[in-house]
């Protein structure tokens, strides 16, 4: 359990930047340069799953040996598009319902954050992560 709470908290921190860079560059494009925040939304969010690949797979999950490195990345970004599409309807319907002011695109993306923050985790955990192999050693020798 105590590998599990360190896990979440590792990806925390990672979610963290990797919040922070996709907010910033939303930000920038949709209040700076006026795009619209549903297209500036996908933009941020493929440039955060970027850092979140080379940050989640080094520091968070184990690299599982029955996967090529191309092929993590594959299922890494697969997983992501299905991320992306909750957050662009998170951030659609959001923005409808809240409209696009600064305020009500932040409260969105929160929200949004929130939602692929908990399939982020929980998909990549059981189709990315090897898991903790001495973990798995000792609970077969009990």
């Amino acid at each position: 359990m105590r590998k599990l709470i360190e896990q979440v908290l590792k990806f925390g921190v990672v979610g963290v930047l990797a919040f922070l860079i996709d907010y910033g560059v939303l930000m920038l494009l949709s209040q700076v340069f006026h795009m619209n925040p549903v297209a500036a939304a996908a933009i941020s969010f493929v440039v955060s799953v970027v850092f979140n690949y080379v940050a989640s797979m080094r520091f968070v999950f184990t690299h599982r040996d029955d996967l090529s490195k191309g092929r993590e990345f594959v299922i890494f970004v697969v997983l992501s598009v299905i991320g992306l599409g909750i957050n662009e309807l998170c951030m659609w319907a959001g923005t409808a319902l809240l409209g696009e002011s600064a305020l009500m695109v932040t409260v969105t993306k929160v929200f949004a954050t929130a939602v692929v923050m908990v399939w982020n985790f929980l998909s990549r955990k059981k189709w990315l992560d090897a898991g903790d192999p001495a973990a798995e050693k000792s609970e077969t020798t009990e």
